[in-house]
């Protein structure tokens, strides 16, 4: 067998209890508990194989653990949103799901579309997200508890209640917030990278965590694949003669969501920003259009920041 006959992809559906394992052009399958003793073997038997690609959908986290042990063997591991398995699933005529079939399903998205490879994040960048996530998780359930607090009457008791968790939420949180500035005092490259983002009028602490967490690519992307991959990239709309309006969609919804926030105090303290909000407002564009530019248009100029390694002062007199 020739060495290009012998690509093969595979495909691995993963479950709380199962990992449904599908190899492709071979048509083998099997399974394998999801269980960590259980990875070493799994790990031999692919390494075998000489896979092109691996390709697992994001399941909320449970993926996390077989991709690591797949990636720090040094295979070629891909996780995909699960919407694009989806889509594409339905566009290859593939209407059943079972754990089987959505194990042949990845190693078929993986066969036609080569998706590209990207480091998986290390133990300590992990980490960092884990806490970021918790962060806001407790920050949700605060707010939840005001809302409660501040509603119709209650009785004294529940009063007393909702105030104590409230208060022991606002220790947790920052509980949180020392551990996450300690994680990045760890690391030299994200003490270094915090600070160049906090430097730009408009991040903050929490912002600038969630890029550095869940953002590693900024700095090492060009402008129109970073904006791309957070979701801030206009498609077209165009049929024939008709010019649809533009859209954005998918992407990082959490590092969008933090720029969001970002670019509304931007708007206000970023002498950039401002201008360019303010000049997109006078040639008629609604205050939410304008507003998605803006959120392009900082993330554009952080992008440039990291990559050049210069501070916003140094930023703005090397682009006057």
């Amino acid at each position: 067998m020739s060495k290009i006959d012998a690509i093969c992809f595979v495909g691995i559906d993963v479950s709380k209890d199962l990992l449904e394992i599908a190899v492709r052009p071979s048509g083998e399958q099997w399974s394998i508990e999801n269980d960590p003793l259980q990875f070493p073997a799994l790990v031999e038997r692919l390494t075998e194989l000489t896979p092109s690609r691996i390709i697992l959908e994001a399941t909320g986290g449970l993926e996390t653990l077989v991709a690591s042990h797949l990636g720090a063997a040094g295979l070629p591991v891909c996780v995909i949103n699960p919407r694009q398995a989806r889509d594409f699933a339905k566009a290859s005529g593939q209407r059943a799901k079972t754990d089987v079939v959505d194990a042949d399903g990845l190693a078929h998205f993986g066969e036609a579309l080569k998706p590209p490879l990207r480091q998986l994040p290390s133990t300590e960048t992990q980490l960092l997200e884990a806490l970021l996530t918790r962060r806001r998780q407790l920050v949700q359930m605060r707010t939840a508890e005001k809302n409660r607090l501040s509603g119709t009457n209650h009785p004294r008791k529940i009063i007393k209640d909702l105030q104590a968790h409230i208060a022991w939420l606002d220790k947790r949180i920052s509980q949180c917030d020392d551990e996450l500035k300690t994680a990045l005092k760890a690391s030299p490259i994200w003490r270094t990278n915090d600070q160049l983002l906090r430097s730009v009028p408009g991040i903050g602490q929490v912002v600038s965590r969630t890029l550095i967490a869940e953002l590693p690519e900024l700095g090492k992307l060009s402008d129109k694949q970073i904006t791309a991959l957070v979701g801030l990239a206009p498609y077209a709309n165009d049929s024939g003669g008709r010019r649809g309006p533009r859209h954005i969609r998918g992407g990082r919804n959490t590092v969008r969501s933090a720029l969001y926030m970002a670019t509304l105090s931007a708007i206000r303290s970023n002498y950039r920003i401002r201008t360019f909000y303010q000049r997109l407002l006078t040639a008629g564009k609604p205050k939410k259009v304008a507003l998605t530019a803006c959120m392009r248009k900082l993330l554009v100029i952080l992008n440039a920041i990291i990559k050049q390694q210069q501070p916003w002062r140094r930023y703005t007199l090397l682009n006057a």
